[in-house]
């Protein structure tokens, strides 16, 4: 019988742990589709194509991602300021942010090469269009004196930033425990291979511009 009890624990196999970590609410990705993305499909997506003449529905540009970015400029050595980007990133994108490294030494500002410099965020999917929805309805109109978009920050190639001087247009932020007022640059990369046509995708989306002044064949 020992014997018996004996190979049958031989043949058991321990049960293998789970790799998969629970994620936190701030990496938990939304199932349910948004309300730009569905304007996207059902609307733009037409009208684009009307518009350009695309042959294909695939060739109608589409945002790709949105990068967020907070840089902690001077403040470098001190990393309680860092750890509040950190914090304040994750609570306006709900997404865990990332730690961006120095690439090389800046002497002058006292910059070393692997030193922390700032939070990125990379959005996709549900989640960058519900981030949109806020920033273009909600932030944006928060803006002191805000007077539209310019259309002067595309980069040639289709992609779109908008430096933002206060991390508190955004109403996750609680205004009575920042410490330090924060700015940060926002990408939107398009599959659009001129800024013309970007300009008139992110315009669909409700990009408020103030005036056109990119040429059409831009």
């Amino acid at each position: 019988m020992a014997k018996e009890k004996t190979k049958v624990k031989e043949t058991e196999k321990p049960k293998k742990a789970s790799k998969e970590k629970a994620k936190s609410p701030a990496e938990k990705d939304i199932k349910i589709k948004t309300r730009l993305h569905d304007v996207y499909k059902q609307e733009i997506v037409p009208s684009l194509l009307k518009n350009f003449s695309y042959k294909s529905v695939m060739q109608v540009p589409k945002l790709q991602k949105i990068v967020v970015n907070i840089g902690v400029g001077s403040a470098v050595a001190d990393s309680k300021v860092l750890d509040e980007a950190v914090k304040d990133l994750e609570t306006i994108t709900g997404q865990k942010a990332s730690i961006r490294k120095a690439k090389k030494a800046i002497s002058n500002f006292k910059l070393r090469e692997g030193m922390n410099i700032g939070a990125m965020v990379t959005l996709r999917k549900e989640r960058m269009y519900e981030f949109l929805d806020r920033f273009i309805n909600i932030a944006l109109p928060r803006v002191r004196d805000f007077r539209g978009l310019s259309d002067k920050s595309f980069d040639g190639r289709g992609n779109y930033t908008i430096g933002v001087k206060e991390q508190i247009i955004f109403p996750e932020i609680n205004v009575d425990k920042v410490t330090k007022v924060l700015g940060m640059d926002i990408t939107f990369v398009t599959s659009a291979p001129t800024d013309n046509e970007a300009y008139e995708l992110l315009k669909s989306f409700g990009f408020p511009f103030r005036k056109k002044e990119i040429k059409t064949g831009e």
